[in-house]
């Protein structure tokens, strides 16, 4: 199986469209399948007094309202559709995360393979609705949620839950529902990463898995490719030395490529399960493997017995397998110390 890697820009091009652009270049340089933005309209999302996130203080260095915050780091609305084409042009594809019920629309006019759904929109009901109402397949964030919070908000995106109004048709199924483990703390420690998590998640969901890393390093999203992650997302940034509150918890590009060829290399590795002598051991198998020798000179017709035979390397000759065969038949021809036997 092979995983979904998305390379999650999100706003670490500080609104800056070059930024951007050269983001694109960079994910698709480092074997990105998709790379992310993040779309919105920052006073549709967030209000005048709601305050930053700690780790938003300490990233940015500067207290001021999110909402101002937000402001500074967005690309506006109209950067979305060249910002798409340039992700076709450099043969990568492009997703971004509405975070608002208009940028859901102008994301649904742009055409995209999948909505990601960020983990503080989990309980969003009217938004979930309008997520649904496009029919595009979803991957959901979980950090912050329950169990019982992830079931509900699948049913809301699936027209199952309580209060789905009469003729509301979503065109969704739990197969079209990626349900990606995560944590939302920038960076996360590794002792909340949980990666179990993400099987429990699989088990009792129903739906496809997979895994939103915040950690620092590269380890958890390797490390959940071998757990079966169906999708990979983990942010990037082009330097972390830039300002803004995601870039310090982020990848820079040639750790981005490390990250994806590792989990490459584990996907390749875990192989279809089956047992068998694969073609590029098969030539050592006489190298590693023994035969039964003669340890003294033996004589035509002289029984042999453990003081006359022996098991060394190469392979090839009688198998250490028939010893209870050779054990007290008699030479067919002399033998000199060494020499493969033979019955």
């Amino acid at each position: 199986m092979r995983s979904i890697i998305i390379a999650e820009a999100g706003v670490n091009h500080n609104g800056d469209f070059e930024t951007a652009k050269k983001m694109v270049v960079a994910a698709k340089e480092a074997g990105a399948d998709y790379v992310k933005f993040q779309t919105a309209v920052p006073e549709l999302v967030i209000s005048e007094f709601a305050p930053q996130a700690e780790y938003q203080k300490e990233n940015t260095g500067i207290e001021e309202s999110q909402l101002d915050m937000c402001r500074k780091i967005h690309l506006p609305l109209s950067a979305y559709a060249p910002l798409r084409d340039f992700c076709r042009e450099k043969g990568i594809g492009f997703m971004s995360t509405p975070f608002d019920l208009t940028s859901i629309e102008l994301l649904a006019d742009l055409g995209q393979d999948f909505f990601k759904i960020p983990s503080g929109e989990i309980t969003n009901l009217p938004y979930l609705r309008k997520i649904a109402e496009t029919g595009t397949p979803v991957i959901l964030s979980t950090g912050m949620s329950t169990i019982e919070e992830i079931e509900e908000a699948i049913q809301i995106l699936t027209g199952t839950h309580r209060t789905t109004p009469e003729g509301f048709r979503p065109g969704l199924t739990r197969d079209d529902i990626t349900v990606l483990h995560c944590n939302t703390q920038y960076p996360t420690p590794y002792s909340d990463i949980n990666l179990r998590a993400m099987l429990t998640l699989a088990e009792r969901l129903g739906t496809k898995t997979g895994f939103s890393d915040h950690s620092l390093g590269i380890e958890a999203p390797i490390a959940a490719a071998a757990l079966g992650a169906t999708v990979i997302e983990k942010h990037f940034t082009l330097s972390r030395e830039m300002p803004g509150p995601d870039h310090k918890a982020s990848l820079e590009p040639d750790e981005l490529k490390a990250m994806i060829e590792g989990i490459r290399h584990v996907e390749e590795a875990l192989g279809d399960g089956e047992k068998r002598v694969t073609d590029s051991e098969r030539a050592n198998i006489e190298i590693a493997r023994k035969s039964i020798v003669a340890i003294r000179p033996i004589r035509k017709g002289e029984t042999l017995t453990e003081d006359n035979i022996y098991v060394k390397r190469p392979g090839g000759g009688v198998s250490p397998m028939r010893w209870d065969e050779a054990i007290g038949s008699k030479a067919i021809r002399d033998f000199r110390p060494d020499e493969l036997i033979e019955l």
